[in-house]
């Protein structure tokens, strides 16, 4: 591992050292100009303090120059483009406005003020996104997330651009291309759009055996999410903090949502598109605009050279994670998400994360991975914004000073004055700052240059196994759902049998179901692995959603089907159990004017039964009058909507006349479960909305699903 060394406390910068020239009795020119006034500190354009604009970051005095030094790139990169399209990735995505709020300082290990001045209010904006499909693609794809977060800092812009899943595809930069074109519509066809059940995507995946524990997050309910509210988010790398005394310590960054984690079954996400392709977007507008922001912890894991040392597997493999019964997640603060933006454009769709966007205290580590994306994204920027000026748009500009050189460009919206664009200068304007300027972590590295792998990344299935052994029967049932699902897509046998042969060396269990699914005609061997797959990790708790399910229905979503006649009480006794959650609530009905309840009121409806399928509803009621009941169970719409919430294990509420609708929609009286509720008063509406708290009944799935009990014995056998 890399050896920490002490700070050079020797060197003096050519600013420092003509500064003193001139100060003994040079003469100094000053000039007008907007790049800052005397005695301002220099910054990049994202208000970062520089500490060195004399020297490139290199391995030794006389080594190669690095792509971490952000510093440099930023300035070159403008100074390239003085002279003066839709995302290639994660194009179809979702910002909102919040606040941070630190609650426990790390003034211990960093220097960065975001994370030590308790109670400082820092704001930030949120973009969250889908990966592979375009702009117009549906929010319930199945896909990764991002979670991309921009900290106004008052030391300058900090980005954590983050994903919904902790690890990655792949160990290496240079095979992001090959991932997204292999994931992306085929070049000739141009389809299938926003999913990844296609030869291409297989192909390259099961001839990149780095890919198995990404492949086991991707194809498990994590990457089909109810709502951004119930999403985890993941700095994914390894990052560093660096303390007042250039003393490092290791971080991993961790946004748990308040109201916990929640998906949708696959059947649900596919008819949700059809019925709302915006339902996240609406999901989350409604919430806030409603006053019901959601909040997410910010948590670290912190550990140092010893754990990295004596961790199963590397550190600074991002396909990899650390679990956190091994490095608990030390919660030091929280954001809330409360601001719409005021125009998607201007916000959305024109804000610009990067990795490389770090403050004073917080570095990076040797991912490669990280190290590239350091390098792609500023790029990215450059061709999507229009050239180097984007930290101009307001969405991007730091919260700070900002003070520097840096001149014209397309978009430019600054108007400097004066004479001097250039340092070191004797007219006057911003210089650096050894002090407060950013420092970079200093580490010893040696080594030949090479274009080689760590043999420490060599492990490509015990994280993979860990994970699907972490989750419960219903979770496992669902991956190997999701793969005969997604690899049946495949044309070519040759590369269902290669993911067959992959899962072979993750759970024999769960190969022999999706061989059997895809009909192969016998199990081919394990695929050869590069290092042997460590058996004995154990199961991680906090890998499963089921497991981590939070036991209550607040911020949820209610529908109730209602019929002229329907019990007044009851429907009010529903509402106000539903607020005191706080949670909301939809009336459904037969027609959008509403229904005539018992006591002769109109109850108006948010949607006629046509526009309202129980799909959009973590769980509904049937309260239904005799005669409404009769007459819906004559609606092949009204009857999609209780097989449906059936189907889907959703809990359902019920009054003894809806009886009629659920056994004409198929389920008959002996199949009711523990799931169903009779609703015979006012009483049971508090009742039921508790036991909504379990989110779903999945036992129920074992009577819906016939592959279900085959695959739940097979798993539990040992």
């Amino acid at each position: 591992m890399p050896k920490v060394i002490g700070k050079d406390t020797g060197a003096t910068s050519r600013a420092v050292e003509y500064e003193t020239q001139l100060g003994q009795g040079g003469e100094l020119h000053q000039t007008a100009s907007d790049t800052g006034e005397e005695g301002a500190v220099l910054t990049t354009q994202q208000g970062v303090a520089v500490a060195d604009d004399q020297n490139t970051l290199r391995v030794g005095p006389r080594g190669p120059a690095l792509l971490e030094d952000f510093h440099f790139r930023e300035k070159i990169f403008h100074f390239d483009h003085e002279r003066i399209p839709e995302r290639v990735v994660h194009a179809r995505g979702y910002g909102v406005h919040g606040t941070f709020t630190l609650k426990e300082s790390l003034a211990e290990f960093t220097t960065a003020k975001v994370l030590s001045e308790v109670d400082e209010k820092t704001p930030m904006f949120v973009r969250f996104s889908t990966v592979a499909g375009n702009k117009g693609s549906s929010d319930l794809a199945r896909d990764v997330r991002g979670f991309a977060a921009k900290f106004y800092t008052k030391e300058g812009n900090w980005d954590i651009v983050g994903n919904n899943i902790p690890v990655f595809f792949i160990q290496d930069a240079i095979k992001f291309p090959d991932l997204i074109h292999a994931a992306k519509p085929a070049p000739d066809r141009e389809f299938p759009q926003a999913q990844t059940a296609h030869d291409n995507f297989w192909d390259f995946i099961t001839l990149t055996p780095e890919s198995m524990h990404m492949v086991m997050w991707i194809m498990s309910d994590r990457t089909i999410p109810r709502s951004f509210r119930f999403m985890e988010g993941f700095g994914v790398h390894t990052f560093r903090l660096i303390n007042a005394e250039g003393k490092g310590a290791y971080v991993k960054f961790h946004f748990k949502p308040r109201l916990g984690l929640q998906s949708v079954a696959w059947n649900e996400a596919l008819k949700i598109n059809g019925a709302d392709p915006d339902f996240h977007r609406r999901d989350l507008w409604d919430a806030i605009d409603m006053g019901s922001p959601p909040i997410w912890d910010l948590g670290v894991q912190l550990f140092d050279d010893e754990f990295a040392d004596n961790f199963e597997f590397d550190i600074l493999d991002a396909t990899k994670l650390i679990p956190e019964e091994q490095v608990p997640v030390r919660i030091i603060g929280e954001f809330v998400l409360d601001g719409l933006v005021d125009n998607f454009f201007a916000e959305t769709e024109q804000v610009a994360f990067c990795t490389q966007n770090v403050v004073p205290g917080v570095g990076f580590t040797n991912d490669p991975l990280l190290q590239g994306r350091n390098f792609s994204y500023l790029d990215t920027q450059l061709k999507r914004l229009g050239g180097p000026n984007f930290t101009h748009i307001p969405i991007n500009a730091p919260r700070c000073p900002v003070h520097n050189f840096q001149q014209d460009g397309h978009m430019n919206m600054r108007n400097p004055k004066g004479r001097v664009n250039y340092e070191p200068n004797s007219w006057g304007g911003p210089r650096e700052s050894p002090t407060t300027g950013y420092r970079h972590f200093e580490e010893e590295v040696n080594g030949r240059k090479i274009q080689e792998r760590s043999g420490t990344f060599s492990d490509h299935y015990s994280q993979a196994r860990q994970f699907f052994i972490s989750q419960t029967p219903i979770e496992q049932k669902h991956i190997g759902d999701a793969l005969v699902f997604e690899l049946s897509k495949c044309e070519r046998i040759d590369i269902r049998e290669r993911m067959v042969a992959h899962l072979r060396n993750i759970d024999e269990r769960l190969a022999t179901v999706v061989a059997t699914g895809l009909g192969l005609a016998a199990l081919p061997d394990p695929a050869p692995a590069a290092s042997p797959p460590l058996a004995d990790l154990p199961p991680s708790d906090a890998l499963s959603i089921v497991k981590r399910a939070p036991g209550g229905f607040a911020g949820r979503k209610l529908g109730i089907l209602v019929s002229d006649g329907a019990s007044a009480t009851l429907i009010k006794a529903l509402t106000k159990a539903v607020k005191d959650l706080p949670a909301v609530h939809e009336i459904i009905a037969p027609r959008i004017a509403g229904a005539v309840l018992d006591d002769g009121a109109i109850l108006e409806a948010k949607q006629k039964i046509d526009g309202g399928p129980s799909v959009l509803y973590d769980a509904v009621v049937l309260a239904l009058s005799p005669e409404g009941a009769a007459m819906l169970a004559k609606d092949k719409t009204a009857k999609d909507f209780v097989s449906d919430a059936f189907a889907h294990c959703k809990f359902i509420g019920y009054t003894s006349a809806a009886e009629l609708l659920l056994n004409k929609a198929g389920i008959a009286s002996d199949e009711f479960d523990e799931g169903m509720v009779l609703l015979e008063g006012p009483k049971d509406a508090a009742a039921f909305l508790a036991l909504c708290g379990q989110l779903r009944h999945w036992a129920r799935e074992l009577a819906v699903d016939l592959d279900a009990e085959a695959f739940l014995a097979d798993s539990q056998a040992d």
